[in-house]
């Protein structure tokens, strides 16, 4: 005789509710703050905008030393002479340190895009636009401390040359300290107009030439031109408005706009540049 046994049903499994996790801001921003730190590209530009504040420092400050145009009058000047000297060389840098930091500002944001790691970043931030601040937030600070360490460093380089003429300037005057911050603030400016670039063109080369054209060939271009409107342009442009920003007028040549005047024309610029790349995020899939 055969035993018929009944196989019990099979139980349903446990109902476990899902939560889905909003990522905040805070954890958006040490994302992006993980991501610039972990690239190779930010660590050397960073270390070039160092290199190169403090190397165009002595070079300044040695070839004034040593009977450079004015040199001699300027060294044996007032407080206020001497403090316009270690302006000039603890900013002279910025000329070329700007485009260093308007490279990696694009790099920031394009080179995702090449990379393909833009659909995973916004497929963990839908909304987009928090990444777009997180990055502009991340990027302007960190380019705020380095170009201030860098304005620091050059200071101290040109404390030490000038040294033996006689030749000092305390870094807590407000006409040597007020300078170093404005070309510090100009850098980070700078940095988060080119991210703004890059979030635009998704390219790399595209947005390298666009930011190098802007801060470059066209200031070069309205001075070539011998008509009133291009010189009533000129210092509108954003390299002019921003080094107007520390920089004194001998070394410039131009002095239209008061420093407050010129870092309003900067933020514009700095506006626009993320006012666009806000509207184009939105629309445009990753």
């Amino acid at each position: 005789m055969t035993t018929i046994t009944s196989t019990p049903a099979a139980r349903p499994a446990p109902h476990i509710p899902t939560r889905t996790a909003a990522l905040g801001f805070g954890g958006v921003l040490r994302s992006e703050w993980i991501k610039l730190r972990s690239l190779r590209s930010t660590v050397w530009s960073y270390i070039a905008v160092i290199v190169i504040s403090l190397g165009m420092a002595l070079l300044l400050t040695l070839t004034t030393a040593t009977g450079g145009e004015g040199a001699p009058d300027m060294l044996g000047g007032s407080a206020e002479q001497q403090a316009g000297l270690f302006v000039q060389s603890s900013t002279f840098g910025v000329f070329l340190t700007q485009l260093v930091v308007a490279v990696l500002g694009v790099l920031v944001m394009s080179g995702e895009y090449g990379t393909g790691m833009s659909r995973s970043t916004f497929t963990a931030v839908p909304r987009r636009l928090p990444v777009l601040a997180a990055k502009a937030a991340v990027l302007f600070v960190v380019t705020f401390l380095v170009g201030l360490v860098a304005m620091v460093g050059s200071y101290l380089v040109s404390t030490a040359v000038y040294a033996g003429y006689d030749v000092s300037a305390s870094l807590a005057d407000p006409d040597l300290f007020m300078p170093m911050l404005g070309a510090s603030l100009y850098l980070a400016l700078v940095a988060v107009f080119s991210l703004g670039v890059g979030f635009m063109v998704r390219s790399s080369a595209g947005g390298i030439g666009i930011v190098l054209a802007l801060l470059l060939v066209v200031p070069t271009i309205l001075q070539l031109i011998p008509a009133d409107w291009a010189q009533d342009v000129h210092p509108y442009l954003l390299s002019m408005a921003g080094t107007n920003m520390f920089a004194p007028a001998e070394l410039t040549g131009t002095e239209v706009l008061t420093a407050w005047q010129d870092l309003l024309v900067v933020l514009a610029w700095v506006s626009a540049s993320l006012a666009g790349a806000a509207a184009l995020l939105v629309k445009r899939d990753a």
